[in-house]
């Protein structure tokens, strides 16, 4: 026998001929072939080679194989051979190789554990499976043991030991308290990969005595618990205050305060540790360190990067999971644990293991005598796998030798085979990790040809189609094929014909000649043999008249017209259409031979009519649209709905049938074309009327199906073209009997609210659907592709209920099954549900961007891997940002855009960019849940643009030759400036324009003084901006140069009013104030046209606010500002309305400081002074009788109330060892000040009573009754805190409690 590690195994194949065979030769997948022909065996199906059984049911050994003839069976247990038959509790499954041993009436399945191997054996072979390792599977107690309590000072680490028994498989731990409620777990409390409970650093409400550990063995279905963990956490206030009580004056106590700790590492310990693990297994890396603040955890691999699509972080970056590991993920991984007072490392050296895997696995090989072959068997590992031979399960070392055969390392080299050569062989790659075994079989076979394909097969094909004769054939050597045509005629060769590999003849385009008698010849050395097959040549099917477009009156007639012609040897079916679908089932309709007609048509006739004619061979159609339009007018009918139905009669009662009649009303003109039958529910929905059903107008008796539990009242509606009538009256009340459910809740849904929970919903049951009282569902739920049991809770009438503690995003089978006191509904269908979704765990990667112009991008990314989305997909969202214009350095507001593109997209547009910009953007995958961790910002560019027109242009200081142009650079430069474009041209009185002027400005220039213009003459000006990449839009003015500066209100606008023209260019000169502390007067010169109507801006000067702006009634030439600050100096202008923003220049004037109110002040009045001395001198005695009151000694009433209700959670000092109690004060109280002491009897006595009123009364509510003592129950300095933990009064759920054992 082999070593353990490299026993032979095989994987399942499919049989022989099933299988993807790489040989000389190929069957074709044939049924009486495969029959025929010998075949060496093969293992289709075994166990796993680690196979874990469970103790209590019988252990079942699978070993199936195929072969010709059947293979035999045979198997070996720990080397040697197992006879089944000595053994009562074995046997072998009929015509199978398969094991059962029973268990479950009296066999122990631990005399049972061992390794066991299947041969399957026949005259051409013997092929083996694994080693097949059976152990029970074994879920142990935990070890009884003495747990003490854990005291711990605040801020202090603890670890909290599970120590889970051994069992196999290895359980999985959790930690929960007594309510069967997962404890809470966070960067400062996790779980470790041993099951320990880690605190990096305790806080007062980590107190509790319920901490317990638990291990769910899987396979058995069994949770074992460990006895709870008591812990109690000391504040450094209440360690304190508890010395305090103990010490006397002259003792040196106080413990320190909770002092600030840097990183220490729990686990591992240490600097370096060292970690081997196998590839293709999920690597898990922990580190857990302690200190306070709470240290943050973070990963590196020296000299590299973790992989991006592989790295998970999990329990708060404490633990580093990488999925599906290789050799390049060898290295060393340092985890570093920091926070605000230093840090912490630990390094991991990573080696990673191969157990062997295949490069190329031996494939079954099929021979003629004669011929040569190879097995190649190819596998790697680390360390690199060696690799051995077996010949039916025999090393080939000492195998019956074979002349044919030579082994060569990972190659076997067949030469000129026979059919003695037939066996199956082994090949083993095995290492210290582990091992491989495949069964390849050499099956050499000398069989004389055949033809598969059967004698006088008739072909039938449409002309200029292309043609496929089969030749389906087999023999071995591989036959030749060649076709002849005809009884005598010649061997078909040319390009109008195509020879397939598989024997077949294509004609590519058959015509009418190609019909007739077709013979296929295979032969091989064995024999020779022929097959005729028949070819014929058919004419296509054509519509030869239409149906044409057709428009009808309503009510009229209509035919659509469908004439054909086909080959004479085929039977056409001709099938009408409307809209795609069926024609609808009216007797209006007639189809005729070659028409369609409508009799009597309405607008729901309306639509396109298609016409198909199918054959065997071929198919055709055609197709036309019937518009309907309205009738002509006809003498006018007075039509109504018809009276409602009238004596309502209920006969043959049955348990779930029963008979209405009734007596139809008038029909008022308009034929009565059906009833509507509905019927109330009295027992559930008194007052609401359902529908039931409906019959033709002609029908007067229908028979009514009926629901259990249901108390019925019915009524009928008559309904013509015109409308329905009133309902009638209701019949008598008939009431079924109650009967179990006949229907379950539709709509069954299961989606997670929460990542760890399965929210199933359902819609109820109606109250008539409920068929009897008592109604309730019974939900059940497992995971799908998980070997699992069904999970069932039955609950109330509700559509909801909440499975917690599920994975993630997981797929679970649903039903939810109706029951009441009668029984259960029939066994619900299943739905498929997930739980909870999650965050997306990764980023895209690969982010691309193509900048595609000046406003215009593209983004591209490679798409997150399906399983770290934790979620349904619904997209990625790009976030993108101007971070500067290129042009203005200068940065402003990052306003961020998101544009999202939904489903599995991987690219996408991002428009309205702004030219010569800098852009950043990044990438995140989006679920249900919402947004994952954005991909790293990615930096574009988009290049220059055209600019936007200047700011502004205006034209001032007009003389008899010249003009001042200024100008604002544009608002958006999209770009470097490289010149301004000015163009003018004069316009004379008739509104012509002259001659054009061009002139080019630097960018730099802001203002031009355009010089030898002709006097008294209009220039329209042209005026833009330009960049590297052209011309932007532009800005127009006119302006008039002046015929004499004297005169400038001569000078004459355009634009004609009344007969008479506005002058141009007015002037505000000359603004002068006049301020006073709170207003100030303006006045200005004005020299213009008359009416103007002018305004006053003001503002703070300095300020960058908006001006504020008032209006000048009339056309005054001053204004008095009012409402102004005193000692503020102001900017102010003036300007006039509709003038184009034409305004004076700025003025600056300050207001007058404030002057003192001559008011009387009340403060210095001597009845006032008087009036607060005495209530001062009121307040002091009121607080020296306070004083008084209280250092009378005895208790104070609060403190009655102390004593009279203790708090049971504050114990004093025990007296016999000095130890502290289980005091646990969360509170921030201060220590007792020095000198004094708190007996034991918690009073407080005279001689203590000269500590400060703070020590007691800083409490938020704190007051004084008339006697001195506080309203309100003494309470340091805040009230006691609400205990932690689930104040549900309902009992816990078993069964969700078990759905947390996840």
């Amino acid at each position: 026998m082999m070593k353990k590690k490299s026993i032979p195994a095989s994987k399942p194949f499919l049989i022989l001929f099933l299988c993807q065979i790489i040989s000389a030769l190929d069957v074709p997948l044939d049924s009486k072939l495969l029959e025929e022909l010998s075949q060496p065996p093969t293992i289709t199906h075994q166990s796993p080679k680690d196979y874990i059984v469970d103790p209590r049911e019988n252990i079942v050994i699978q070993c199936e194989a195929k072969g010709k003839p059947p293979p035999s069976f045979s198997w070996t247990r720990n080397g040697t051979h197992f006879d089944i038959d000595k053994d009562a509790q074995v046997t072998m499954k009929p015509n199978s190789g398969t094991l059962v041993i029973n268990i479950m009436n009296g066999g122990k399945a631990e005399a049972y554990e061992g390794v066991y191997q299947c041969t399957a054996r026949n005259e051409r072979g013997a092929a083996i499976s694994n080693n097949i390792v059976i152990r029970p599977s074994r879920s142990p107690l935990w070890t009884k043991e003495k747990l003490e309590p854990h005291h711990v000072r605040e801020g202090d680490s603890l670890v909290l030991h599970c120590r889970p028994p051994v069992g196999l498989p290895p359980p999985i731990i959790f930690w929960m308290d007594n309510a069967f409620q997962r404890l809470p777990q966070s960067e400062r409390v996790s779980q470790g990969l041993n099951g320990d409970l880690y605190f990096s650093n305790v806080q007062p409400e980590d107190t509790r005595e319920d901490y317990i550990c638990y291990a769910r063995f899987n396979h058995t279905q069994t949770i074992q618990q460990k006895q709870p963990i008591s812990v109690k956490v000391f504040s450094m206030d209440s360690l304190n205050d508890t010395i305090a009580a103990n010490l006397s004056d002259t003792d040196i106590y106080g413990a320190k305060p909770v002092t600030e700790r840097q990183p220490v590492l729990l686990t591992p310990t240490g600097s370096t540790s060292t970690k081997v693990e196998l590839r293709g297994n999920v690597l898990l890396l922990e580190c857990i360190a302690a200190g306070l603040p709470t240290p943050v955890i973070r990963w590196i691999k020296e000299g590299g990067e973790l992989p991006s699509n592989r790295t998970f972080f999990e329990n708060f970056k404490k633990t580093l999971k990488i999925i599906d590991v290789s050799e390049a993920d060898s290295g060393n991984y340092k985890c570093i644990a920091r926070n605000t007072l230093g840090s912490v490392h630990h390094v991991i050296s990573v080696t990673v293991k191969a157990a062997p895997y295949w490069i190329t696995a031996p494939r079954n090989l099929v021979l003629s005598p004669g011929e040569d072959g190879t097995l190649i068997c190819r596998a790697n590992g680390n360390p690199k796998p060696s690799i051995s031979w077996l010949a039916n399960g025999v090393p080939i070392a000492i195998a019956p030798e074979d002349p044919s055969r030579k082994v060569d390392g990972d190659t076997i080299i067949f030469s000129h085979v026979q059919e003695r050569s037939s066996a199956v062989y082994q090949c083993n790659a095995s290492n210290e990790y582990g091992y491989l075994l495949a069964n390849a079989f050499v099956n050499v076979l000398a069989e004389p040809p055949r033809i598969l394909t059967p004698a006088n097969k008739l072909y039938q094909v449409i002309a200029d189609s292309p043609a496929l004769l089969d030749c389906a054939y087999f023999g071995s050597p591989k036959p030749e094929i060649e076709w002849f045509k005809g009884v005598k005629g010649s061997i078909l060769r040319g390009n109008e014909y195509v020879f397939h590999d598989n024997g077949t003849l294509e004609i590519p385009v058959a015509q009418k000649d190609s019909t007739g008698t077709y013979t296929c010849v295979a032969r091989n050395e064995l024999g020779k043999i022929q097959n005729e097959v028949h070819l014929e040549i058919k004419d296509p099917t054509m519509i030869i008249k239409q149906p044409e477009y057709k428009v009808v009156q309503r009510y009229g007639q209509v035919s659509f017209e469908c004439i054909i012609k086909h080959d004479s040897t085929l039977l056409p079916t001709v099938i009408w259409l409307k809209d795609n679908d069926e024609l609808p089932d009216d007797e209006r309709f007639l189809v005729g031979k070659d028409n369609l007609t409508i009799m009597n048509v309405t607008d729901k006739d309306d639509g396109t009519y298609t016409c198909i004619v199918n054959t065997t061979l071929d198919s055709v159609s055609a197709s036309a649209v019937l518009t309907v339009v309205a009738a002509p007018p006809t003498p006018a009918i007075i039509y109504a709905r018809p009276n409602p139905p009238f004596d309502l009669e209920l006969t043959g009662q049955l348990e779930r049938s029963i008979e209405l009649s009734w007596i139809p009303g008038d029909e008022n003109n308009s034929p009565i074309t059906h009833f509507v039958i509905e019927y109330e529910d009295g027992l559930h929905e008194p007052g609401v009327w359902h529908y039931q059903t409906e019959v033709p107008g002609t029908q007067t008796t229908v028979q009514l199906k009926l629901s259990p539990y249901v108390n019925y009242s019915f009524r009928v509606v008559a309904v013509n073209k015109i409308g329905r009538s009133q309902p009638s009256e209701p019949s008598e009340q008939y009431l079924t009997k109650s009967a179990s459910p006949d229907e379950n809740p539709a709509n069954v849904q299961g989606i997670g609210s929460e990542p760890d929970n399965l929210v199933i919903t359902w819609e109820s049951l109606k109250g008539f659907q409920s068929n009897g009282p008592g109604l309730q569902y019974k939900v059940s739920w497992r995971q799908k592709d998980v070997d699992d049991e069904w999970t069932s809770v039955i609950v109330a009438n509700v559509s909801k209920y909440i499975v917690s503690g599920t994975p993630t995003f997981v797929p679970y089978e649903i039903k939810v099954q109706a029951l009441n006191d009668l029984g259960y509904a029939p066994e619900p269908s299943e739905v498929i549900g997930h739980s909870g979704e999650d965050l997306p765990m990764v980023a895209p990667g690969n982010v691309q961007v193509h900048v595609i112009n000046s406003t215009l991008a593209k983004v591209h990314w490679d798409p997150v891997p399906l399983k770290t989305v934790r979620g349904h997909l619904q997209g990625y969202k790009v976030y993108y940002w101007k971070v500067q214009s290129l042009s203005r350095r200068s940065r402003r507001h990052v306003e961020k855009k998101i544009l999202t593109f939904r489903g599995n997209k991987t690219f996408g547009m991002l428009p309205g960019l702004e030219p010569y910009s800098s852009y950043k953007l990044n990438v995140r995958v989006v679920n249900g849940k919402g947004e994952g961790p954005a991909s790293p910002d990615k930096v574009f560019k988009t290049p220059e643009g055209v600019p936007s027109s200047p700011s502004y242009l205006k034209i001032t200081n007009p003389t008899l030759d010249s003009l001042t142009l200024e100008w604002g650079s544009p608002t958006h430069p999209n770009g470097v400036l490289t010149s301004y474009i000015l163009k003018f041209q004069p316009i004379n009185n008739t509104h012509e324009l002259g001659p054009l002027v061009e002139i080019r400005i630097p960018a730099n220039e802001s203002s031009l003084i355009l010089k030898n213009l002709n006097y008294s003459t209009r220039y329209k000006f042209y005026f833009n901006a330009q960049t590297s990449v052209g011309s932007g839009s532009q800005i127009t003015e006119e302006a008039v140069t002046i015929m004499d500066e004297g005169k400038m209100a001569g000078i004459l606008h355009p634009a004609v009013v009344a007969g008479k023209v506005q002058p141009l260019y007015p002037r505000i000169r000359n603004v002068t104030t006049a301020a006073a502390e709170t207003y100030a007067n303006i006045s200005w010169e004005y020299e213009g046209p008359d009416h103007a109507n002018f305004y006053v801006e003001y503002g703070v000067a300095g300020s960058k606010e908006d001006w504020k702006k008032e209006i000048v009634n009339g056309s005054r030439s001053f204004f008095v500002l009012k409402g102004l600050t005193p000692g503020t100096a102001y900017k102010v202008r003036v300007g006039a309305e509709g003038l184009s923003g034409f305004r004076s220049s700025e003025d600056v004037f300050e207001t007058g400081p404030a002057m003192a109110s001559r008011q009387v002040d009340i403060a210095t009045q001597g009845w006032f002074i008087g009036l607060m001395c005495a209530v001062a001198l009121l307040i002091l005695i009121l607080l020296i009788v306070c004083f008084i009151r209280r250092n009378k000694g005895g208790k104070y009433p609060v403190k009655e109330k102390e004593d009279a209700h203790a708090d049971p959670e504050i114990q004093p000092m025990k007296e016999d060892d000095g130890t502290f109690g289980e005091y646990s004060d969360a509170e921030d109280h201060k220590p007792l000040k020095k000198g004094s002491r708190t007996p034991s009897d918690r009073t407080v006595k005279k001689e203590d009573s000269d500590d400060s009123l703070v020590d007691y009364g800083e409490g938020v509510n704190g007051q004084f009754n008339e006697d001195g003592s506080f309203i309100g129950q003494y309470s340091g300095k805040k009230e006691k805190e609400p205990a932690e933990g689930n104040e549900s009064s309902e009992a816990p759920s078993p069964v969700n409690a078990m759905n947390s054992f996840v």
